[in-house]
């Protein structure tokens, strides 16, 4: 396997349940770690949704390894913002026995 070209900056965040003051709740998204990453779009659709149609596009990320149980691992479920760019983890993969890189499967709303 070619080493991949971790050249581009992302910041791995959590969702934490806030409340809202009325006996709800809302999602604030916190900060985690920040990764470097090697981004490669994938396919791309079309859903509907609340306001009318969303672009979806799929991507694979591929980031340094971590091991189990290290905050700087993503988990489904968490998500990694480039600016104003949110890239919703589906799931993570290693990347050869060795386990040195991880493959995010993820996609991207707009």
């Amino acid at each position: 396997m070619v080493a991949p070209r971790l050249c581009t900056p992302l910041i791995l965040e959590e969702a934490e349940r806030v409340s809202d003051g009325m006996g709800g709740h809302g999602l604030h998204w916190r900060p985690v770690a920040r990764l470097w990453a090697e981004l490669k779009s994938g396919s791309g659709r079309e859903r509907g949704g609340e306001v009318g149609p969303v672009s979806v596009a799929n991507w694979r990320i591929t980031l340094r390894g971590a091991r189990p149980g290290d905050p700087r691992r993503p988990r489904p479920g968490q998500r990694l913002r480039m600016a104003g760019r949110f890239f919703l983890i589906d799931a993570v993969t290693e990347d050869g026995a060795d386990g040195r890189w991880l493959t995010c499967f993820a996609h991207e709303e707009n």
